[in-house]
């Protein structure tokens, strides 16, 4: 009788684990069966909503679902990142995500929770084309001659970017470490004003993107790039690193969902979009809104997300950014 007990107990515990082990596997098998909801963290209309878009149109095809998007904008992206991080880990609720900004907002005390261990990542996706740039008619034609003249002259060359905590802020403070150099700094706010800054004379230099239509025109030149390597847009325009400088900062942006999710549905989910970054609609979107393509699977996303954590909270604390 204890024997037939024990056998009894034995194919418990054996259906038990079989459940727990296939029941993901069964859930992926069938996931998705109604449609996705995608949260962009950005207002309607701007690159990286219409980045969202083509890229949700492209995967449904592969997930055989729609995919809803929500425009959920506020706090620079953390609105819509910290809204996602409180539905269920299934899949049908995930966001996109400039990583580089949520780390800063960690790091400097907005964020109560942290882009790499509270979240699940999916893909990093795409990157915008951050560089220095000057007026057309500056001295500068390199952006050694700028270097050179920031260490001749401290403190007399002064840089645009969109705000204190921005990632081109930090960036040219990185720059400047390397290069032993000391800029003024001018917090602005966004593209048009450190843009206009630099037109009128305000400014000396500007670190941002948005910047590529006046360069076309004749009305800037753009000096370096912080991208990892040269961009097709402006081939002839090195990137730091290639000067010399490993500053490399693509404000990659990226898919995520909230913490747990299993990995049968974020693999499911990874290779749908994946493939949807693929469609010529999205390459050619993407050429248009003048945006590398920067992709990291799951596991070098998130790799990559915990590297730059370490390198920015350096920068932070060097800046004295922390929140009191």
């Amino acid at each position: 009788m204890h024997q037939i007990k024990n056998i009894f107990l034995s194919l418990i515990i054996i259906t038990f684990s079989t459940v727990l082990f296939l029941g993901p596997l069964a859930m992926a098998a069938e996931f998705p069966t109604k449609p996705i909801n995608l949260i962009v963290p950005w207002p309607a209309g701007g690159s990286g909503d219409i980045t969202a878009r083509t890229l949700a149109e492209t995967a449904k095809k592969e997930l055989g679902q729609p995919i809803i998007i929500e425009n959920k904008p506020g706090a620079g992206g953390n609105v819509g990142a910290t809204l996602i991080l409180t539905k269920p880990p299934d899949g049908y609720t995930i966001g996109q995500t400039s990583t580089n900004a949520l780390m800063i907002s960690y790091h400097t005390g907005l964020l109560n929770y942290h882009p790499a261990d509270d979240m699940t990542h999916i893909m990093r996706s795409t990157g915008l084309i951050h560089g220095i740039v000057v007026r057309a008619d500056s001295p500068w034609i390199t952006i050694q001659q700028f270097i050179q003249y920031s260490k001749d002259n401290p403190e007399k060359v002064s840089y645009g970017s969109p705000g204190v905590t921005s990632a081109t802020r930090l960036a040219m403070e990185e720059l400047a470490t390397l290069a032993g150099v000391k800029w003024v700094h001018l917090p602005l706010k966004g593209e048009a004003e450190t843009n206009a800054a630099v037109l009128g004379g305000h400014a000396d230099a500007l670190a941002n993107s948005g910047w590529a239509p006046l360069v076309d025109a004749g009305k800037l030149r753009v000096l370096a790039l912080f991208g990892a390597q040269r961009n097709p847009r402006f081939p002839t325009v090195p990137t730091l690193k290639e000067v010399g400088y490993n500053v490399v900062w693509e404000a990659p942006t990226g898919l995520f969902g909230p913490k747990g999710m299993p990995k049968p549905i974020v693999k499911k989910l990874h290779d749908a979009f994946r493939k949807g970054m693929d469609d010529p609609k999205f390459l050619n979107a993407m050429k248009k809104l003048e945006k590398p393509i920067t992709y990291l699977n799951p596991e070098d996303c998130e790799k990559a997300v915990r590297q730059e954590s370490e390198r920015i909270e350096k920068l932070v604390k060097k800046l004295g950014l922390q929140k009191k």
